[in-house]
């Protein structure tokens, strides 16, 4: 591809797993990360990908990282929005500070970012942007309604700015994740994992590389007629 592309929440995970996947297909990749200096560090060290620390939900941070990338590396092309907390909790337990710190980073980190990165696109007239949605933001989940409407809101943000973008040949999909072998599944009780695993029909969790292979195809140049879509990767275990 020979594009740079900005891998929010790059270093670990479904992160780490597009952040190497851009790279094989010839992306020069920076991988963002919001707090664990020793695993970005021993990140850039295995990958020789570079990492750089912003806090997605705050605007400003992440203009100061977009500039920092791009006079490093050169223009942005390729944004994949995968930065992502939960913070559960029934509704009667959750505080107002539970809501809103995810509502800032999982979807005012996808408006933040593509708000700095969307003028050069335009005026290059090339863009892919990638926005990793949720199976819970489909289908929902009890315990979390915060993170449930900030990915069903990713959907919604994608498919309004993919209208806004066709005319610059920028395209904007999503990919919605079932439930995927990561640390954050990993600490989910093993009584509950088996009953989700339980209700895939292809019978196993996804691996992380499965997301980035949606993630890599949507972002080649050849891709350019598909947009304003969402790629459910989940085992079957929502269909819509």
């Amino acid at each position: 591809m020979g594009r740079v592309a900005i891998v929010t929440g790059g270093t670990r995970g479904i992160g780490e797993a597009i952040s190497l996947g851009l790279k094989e297909a010839g992306c020069t990749v920076a991988a963002n990360y919001a707090g664990n200096d020793e695993r970005a560090k021993a990140f850039t060290e295995r990958t020789g990908i570079k990492s750089y620390k912003w806090d997605v939900s705050d605007f400003e941070a992440c203009a100061a990282g977009v500039r920092q990338v791009e006079a490093d590396l050169g223009p942005v092309d390729i944004v994949v929005n995968n930065a992502g907390i939960t913070r559960d909790g029934t509704i009667h337990k959750m505080d107002h500070k539970m809501w809103q710190d995810v509502i800032d980073t999982n979807l005012g980190g996808c408006f933040n970012m593509c708000r700095n990165v969307i003028d050069g696109m335009r005026e290059r007239k090339f863009g892919r942007i990638v926005n990793i949605g949720s199976i819970n933001g489909q289908a929902g989940q009890y315990g979390q309604v915060n993170y449930a409407a900030a990915k069903s809101g990713i959907h919604g943000f994608t498919k309004a700015l993919a209208q806004e973008g066709a005319r610059y040949n920028i395209t904007v999909n999503a990919i919605a994740p079932g439930y995927i072998d990561t640390d954050m599944v990993a600490a989910v009780p093993a009584n509950v994992l088996e009953k989700i695993v339980a209700r895939v029909p292809v019978g196993r969790l996804g691996h992380a590389d499965e997301i980035a292979r949606g993630v890599v195809f949507l972002c080649a140049d050849d891709a350019g007629f598909v947009t304003g879509s969402t790629m459910s990767i989940n085992g079957g275990q929502h269909m819509y």
